[in-house]
């Protein structure tokens, strides 16, 4: 496996500076054709470096904020050098293309129907999700790769010392790659990446997994089906801290996601498809209108069966949830 972070590290390296690197060609060629007086030209070429600036860093930013940084801009000292005018505005604006990537939410009561030891059925569950666009079209397929990060936490809040009882992490490298933009298709996109899933305890707690995952995207009128399938990465005896966990999650899932008007229904499906020993586990979202705000949502959740948490993926879980969703 570390031969495999290497290679992933150096490749990330690679394609963000040529990224740069293009940008900064695009940057003299302009610049020469404004000297030597060609301005239709110039202006052609800055306008194709602001869109695979756009490409690669995905920046938008609203009216309000807009607005607030048109304020602050006006404050700040003249400073002549660019470079530098750009880096404070782009500290003050906090633009660094963070972006939701998976559901952020915090569920304040859940509910678990199982009695187990040493916790309450009730406690708080939350989950943050980030992804960072890396470059775009580096293979000339329209693609980005992206790196993504998923924290979901279970939290005993009402317990005396409100511990944390379990929390997952899930660090990821992607490649989006769109489909079927010419021609009318269902299938609309694939998604290829690596992902590690660990909860950061140690011993007897330790648990951990990498898997190689292929993902895609169908879309029939309001509905979208996105079926995964994914590969476990061999781990030694040894250092395996649950060699039975494909037993309990299988070889991939089925998501499947309904928005209608303002409200978006969500299901996830999973099995690990044996006759004998059958194992699965199903979880449904909905998120709903909240005193009309634009960016957070009602959200309720109910889950059963294997595979919640790494901790429980060998426990079946009956739980429901109730709180708020920043992102879906």
């Amino acid at each position: 496996m570390r031969q495999i972070k290497y290679i992933f590290f150096t490749f990330l390296m690679i394609t963000s500076l040529n990224a740069l690197s293009d940008i900064e060609d695009l940057y003299i060629q302009a610049q020469k054709f404004e000297a030597g007086g060609n301005y239709k030209k110039a202006m052609q070429i800055y306008k194709d470096i602001a869109s695979k600036q756009k490409k690669i860093n995905r920046v938008y930013i609203d009216e309000d904020k807009q607005k607030e940084l048109q304020s602050i801009n006006e404050t700040i000292d003249t400073i002549e050098d660019k470079e530098t005018t750009a880096t404070i505005q782009q500290i003050i604006a906090s633009t660094f293309e963070l972006y939701p990537y998976q559901e952020n939410y915090l569920l304040p009561f859940s509910y678990d129907m199982h009695k187990r030891k040493g916790r309450k059925q009730t406690e708080t569950k939350f989950q943050i999700s980030i992804k960072k666009p890396i470059v775009h079209n580096f293979f000339g397929l329209d693609e980005t790769i992206n790196f993504g990060y998923t924290h979901t936490s279970f939290w005993q809040l009402y317990d005396s010392s409100s511990p944390f009882r379990e929390t997952n992490y899930k660090p990821e490298l992607f490649v989006n790659i769109p489909y079927g933009k010419k021609d009318k298709t269902s299938l609309k996109g694939f998604t290829l990446g690596v992902i590690h899933e660990s909860n950061g305890e140690a011993e007897e707690k330790s648990r951990s997994w990498n898997r190689l995952y292929l993902e895609s995207y169908f879309q029939l009128g309001n509905l979208f089906l996105i079926p995964k399938v994914w590969y476990r990465f061999h781990e030694d005896e040894e250092s395996d801290d649950n060699p039975d966990l494909i037993d309990y999650m299988g070889y991939g899932d089925l998501t499947l996601v309904y928005p209608y008007k303002k409200h978006t229904f969500k299901v996830l499906l999973r099995n690990n498809l044996k006759r004998n020993d059958n194992k699965g586990f199903i979880e449904g979202n909905w998120t709903f209108p909240l005193f009309n705000s634009k960016n957070t949502f009602g959200f309720v959740q109910m889950s059963s069966g294997y595979g919640e948490s790494l901790i429980d993926y060998d426990k079946e879980v009956n739980r429901i949830s109730f709180g708020i969703s920043l992102s879906r």
